[in-house]
């Protein structure tokens, strides 16, 4: 049943992954990715209509607009917080490389979890930009303050960790439709920030940029992932194998011990057997019948059936009946003694 089951497993698991490459068309997507990240960035830093339009978004206040919608963006903005998307996406592609027994999905969403912590994270404090609650001059870029805000986390995680989901597709169609899905909630989610007004605009296109940069620099990554995976599936082979090894040198010093147990727990029986015959369930009938007092009741090997059971008549001690006064000999008797000189 076991190999069966091995088998099973064996025909689930993908033969060959189509996972992109870093083709010249993505190699080019890359570069004008990078281009535009620049460009925003640039854009910021020297207060031009890009940090203009970041004021009159803010200054407008969309979020006093529509304020019947402002419960529902509440909750919807949670799909772009790092936590609860790592979680989610997390369980999905656990259950995925737990079916197909392999680590490739887990490597790929650290991959490029660790990739989105370090470059945007580093940006963000690096130009240390405020947030539009803490904006103190109108019409600057907020530069150099202190801020954590430039580019928007929220954003670039929804690209990231949903877009990982689209980018480990199986198949084109797949690919293709979790690619338009991760878009729509990335573009959902940057959108959202800003009519909240925890994000200026610059922010939200700067996140969209960063978290599109990371899904198409993966492909570079997959090497090192896949020497990783073999690393990881090797050493857990070992380790296995060793404590399989380990229990089965284990086995036979426990039946060795619980022999040991039976044999002592047996021994009092055997010394109360009544021949040496009788520890094997059959008895020499010769033997038994040349054995001195073989045949008397009272025989070291035989006793009375049930005698020992029985309770006793009579009380313990001696069976003799008391001591009784006899009668006188009668008078004959006693002249015809005199007369031999016995009674004097």
């Amino acid at each position: 049943m076991r190999t069966d089951d091995r088998l099973h497993r064996d025909a689930e698991r993908p033969t060959s992954r189509a996972l992109p490459r870093m083709s010249r068309t993505r190699v080019w997507l890359f570069g004008a990715t990078l281009a535009v990240y620049v460009a925003i960035v640039v854009g910021v830093l020297t207060t031009s209509k890009l940090v203009t339009l970041d004021w009159q978004v803010m200054l407008w206040r969309p979020y006093k607009q529509w304020p019947q919608i402002h419960a529902f963006l509440d909750y919807f903005v949670v799909l772009g917080q790092r936590g609860p998307t790592a979680v989610m996406v997390l369980a999905w592609l656990g259950w995925r490389a737990w079916r197909h027994r392999t680590l490739h999905p887990l490597l790929v969403l650290g991959t490029s979890l660790l990739l989105l912590n370090i470059t945007v994270g580093a940006v963000k404090y690096g130009l240390g930009r405020l947030g539009p609650h803490y904006a103190t001059n109108v019409g600057s870029a907020e530069m150099f303050a202190g801020g954590d805000i430039f580019p928007s986390g929220h954003t670039a995680n929804a690209v990231v960790t949903w877009g990982v989901l689209a980018y480990l597709a199986t198949t084109p169609r797949a690919r293709r439709w979790g690619s338009v899905a991760s878009a729509l909630l990335a573009l959902g989610v940057g959108a959202t920030t800003v009519y909240l007004g925890t994000h200026w605009v610059s922010d939200v296109l700067l996140g969209w940029a960063a978290g599109l940069l990371i899904l198409l620099a993966l492909p570079w990554f997959e090497p090192a992932m896949a020497s990783a995976e073999s690393f990881l599936t090797t050493a857990w082979e070992r380790r296995r194998r060793r404590s399989h090894s380990l229990a089965r040198q284990a086995v036979p010093a426990g039946a060795l011990a619980r022999q040991e147990d039976e044999t002592a727990g047996a021994a009092p029986a055997t010394r109360h057997s009544v021949t040496a015959g009788s520890a094997g369930g059959a008895v020499n009938p010769a033997a038994a019948a040349t054995a001195p007092g073989a045949n008397s009741p009272h025989a070291p090997g035989r006793s009375p059936a049930g005698r020992h059971e029985r309770t006793p008549s009579t009380p313990a001690g001696s069976r003799r009946p008391p001591d009784r006064p006899r009668p006188a000999p009668p008078l004959v008797h006693q002249q015809a003694a005199r007369g031999r000189g016995v009674v004097g």
